[in-house]
């Protein structure tokens, strides 16, 4: 099976040095020229994923249209912010791509204004072609190393093809499991994130085990009770895409969303970690989006509303401890 995947960030060639590894074609798209000529020369993606080398089987390339000319599947993994104008791109070259039959998504989060999940968004700039999102507990560098991990394919069109893709990208170091609940599967994927800043904060502030422990079982009740509200299954909060995600974002020492918590409660500012330190943060965004969801279906999320009162609104992150340890005491379920 031929895949293109782009563009090339750590997990773009992370994905690819995988699909390459067990024996599939791809064609791997970078941004800029600059930075595709010097992948190509030197077998290595500096920038985004160093010390970890790219065989010389990939093709590296900074065009999407050729590649596209011969790709079975097509996967995105840039971050949701620039996902629409990715589409946007791509849409004029689809009418070439003959071969393409499904589009996966490893993008996770909302986009601002709309808060739709990236295959909704997919579905509407480039109709026609079967949309799917991958997600689970996996880290770029360790899934490029063959590190051994699993993670979902999820789609609401359960063809005879998408059971194909599942076999073809699963391999001795990552197992793919499919699942029909593709809305369930995405919530997961991006509230996941924003818990993970609170664990970041908790690491920030010192607290330990006894306090991550409770933060990250509330947490998963709060994903479950705001998800199956969006229209999730209530499996998908405890499988590998819900709690497998949670606990490995919240605990990686990997997790940008988890470091971005830690750097803010030990006084690091918002602005000085998104833009002087450019850390590329989903969480924070989509807390943002999941807020306004919450407020207008008056949802209770005590976890996510004090998130987001510390992110934008200046609250102090020991006083919205205190905030959460005096809530109303009641019974757990």
């Amino acid at each position: 099976m031929q895949f293109t995947v782009m563009p090339a960030g750590a997990w773009g060639t992370a994905m690819a040095i995988h699909l390459n590894r067990i024996g599939q074609t791809v064609s791997l798209v970078f941004r800029e020229t600059d930075e595709a000529a010097e992948a190509a020369t030197i077998r290595e993606n500096k920038h985004f994923l160093p010390g970890i080398p790219i065989d010389q089987n990939i093709q590296i390339s900074c065009e999407a249209a050729p590649t596209l000319l011969e790709a079975d599947v097509l996967i995105l993994v840039c971050p949701s912010k620039f996902l629409r104008p990715q589409c946007r791109e791509i849409k004029p070259m689809l009418a070439s791509a003959s071969r393409l039959k499904l589009i996966v998504s490893l993008v996770k989060g909302l986009e601002d204004g709309t808060n739709l999940c990236a295959t909704d968004i997919i579905k509407q700039e480039l109709p026609g072609v079967p949309v799917a999102a991958l997600s689970g507990p996996t880290f770029a560098s360790q899934v490029a190393r063959g590190q051994p991990g699993a993670a979902v394919l999820a789609s609401d069109d359960d063809t005879p093809f998408l059971r194909e893709v599942q076999k073809a990208m699963s391999g001795e170091s990552l197992r793919i499991y499919t699942s029909s609940d593709l809305i369930g599967v995405e919530l997961t994927g991006s509230l996941k994130n924003v818990y993970a800043i609170a664990a970041g904060i908790c690491d920030g502030l010192g607290l330990q085990d006894n306090s991550k422990a409770a933060l990250l079982t509330r947490s998963l009740a709060e994903m479950v009770r705001v998800g199956t509200n969006l229209g999730g299954r209530v499996e998908t909060f405890y499988g590998l895409t819900g709690f497998g995600d949670l606990i490995l974002t919240c605990n990686g020492k990997e997790s940008r969303n988890r470091t971005f918590g830690e750097l803010f409660a030990q006084g690091v500012s918002v602005e000085e970690l998104l833009t002087k330190r450019q850390m590329t943060v989903e969480g924070y965004r989509t807390c943002a989006c999941f807020y306004k969801i919450c407020q207008d279906r008056k949802l209770s999320a005590p976890i996510l509303q004090e998130i987001h009162a510390m992110l934008y609104c200046g609250k102090d992150p020991q006083q919205a401890l205190r905030s959460l340890m005096g809530r109303e005491l009641k019974a757990e379920y």
